[in-house]
């Protein structure tokens, strides 16, 4: 079995869903590289660095893991750090339809990097970031969906109209 395995992703923010999928990633593997991807394409509220720094703090106490970004090939990053395994947190049917397309493609560009599907606990299968940024512009409550430092950073950056 590998022994490493890379987490990518926007993370635009990170909620308790990614959270509690680095949490299971854990388990299986004793290290796990959560990668930042710098996509602007994807047009995303917080920068590349700001999203590496954030997911820092917040996994600050999980042993075994560490954060980078990359842009380009998640397949190129897994060879530069010697990975074959790759986790996609599948929250949904529609996400499932979307990350096996990833899954076939990435495959067919590098045949020796698996991916492995993990599902959030039940009580995170609904939270997508874009759904809590568009709450966050409304003055939402979002402690049940992030950790409270990351709440007061998206609410800042998208600003809220309830006042």
């Amino acid at each position: 079995m590998s022994e490493k395995a890379i987490y990518p992703g926007t993370f635009d923010p990170t909620t308790y869903g990614h959270l509690d999928i680095i949490k299971r990633a854990r388990e299986i593997f004793p290290e796990v590289i959560v990668a930042v991807a710098d996509n602007h394409q994807k047009q995303p509220v917080f920068s590349c660095k700001e999203r590496v720094a954030m997911l820092k703090q917040v996994t600050k106490g999980m042993p075994g893991v560490s954060v980078c970004s990359f842009n380009g090939l998640v397949v190129d990053l897994a060879h530069k750090h010697k990975v074959n395994v790759l986790i996609r947190g599948v929250r949904m049917f529609s996400d499932f339809e979307y990350e096996f397309t990833m899954a076939l493609s990435n495959r067919k560009l590098a045949s020796d990097v698996e991916t492995i599907f993990l599902m959030p606990t039940e009580s995170f299968s609904y939270i997508s970031s874009r759904l809590l940024r568009e709450a966050a512009a409304l003055g939402a409550d979002l402690s049940a969906f992030m950790p409270p430092v990351l709440e007061k950073a998206l609410k800042a950056k998208v600003g809220h109209r309830r006042r």
